[in-house]
């Protein structure tokens, strides 16, 4: 729970600066974190304990020059390495990708269902209905979870609707347990 607070904190700062300096921090946190995914060596050095900070620092230099990423960025990755915090990057990156949806209006979302896939209409229903609900255009994808019994369950943000048959029964379990 520490690190999540401090991912946002990093996150917000990192964010708002890039805005100040006309940076896209998420467009640069992307490009880095695209090429870090590719490859397991790169992904070994910067979050394993086996190589020295000047190890990192020099191939973060070399990595940053051949993406050309905005001065910011550069600045605050290398920060985040002498503050031995660059494992905290994946938190920021995805604090930062909630950030800028939000300033572009929308939010990313999952639709939970026991179903192998859900019809577009009834995804359009669903993100109408959010849209209505939390002012902001929903972007959702659909995951099957063999845990639901039947219904749905959506997640967006920090906000659930969960119109799942799970959590109905479980419900009406609490009624007559309360009740009775």
């Amino acid at each position: 729970m520490k690190e999540k607070t401090i991912a946002k904190a990093y996150a917000k700062a990192i964010y708002e600066l890039g805005e100040t300096n006309n940076a896209s921090v998420a467009d640069d946190l992307t490009k880095l974190t695209e090429t870090i995914n590719v490859s397991n060596d790169l992904e070994n050095l910067f979050f394993l304990e086996s190589f020295t900070i000047e190890e990192k620092q020099s191939v973060l230099t070399e990595v940053l020059n051949k993406l050309g990423l905005s001065p910011i960025t550069c600045s605050f990755l290398k920060f985040l390495l002498e503050e031995k915090r660059f494992g905290l990057l994946p938190l920021i990156f995805k604090e930062i990708i909630v950030i800028d949806d939000h300033k572009k209006g929308f939010l990313r979302g999952t639709i939970e269902g026991s179903d192998e896939n859900l019809s577009e209409e009834y995804i359009t229903k669903i993100q109408g209905y959010l849209k209505e609900k939390l002012g902001l255009d929903p972007k959702l994808t659909y995951v099957k979870n063999d845990k639901i019994s039947a219904g749905v369950r959506v997640t967006v943000d920090d906000y659930q609707l969960d119109a799942s048959l799970d959590k109905q029964l479980d419900e009406f379990k609490q009624s007559i347990i309360n009740n009775g």
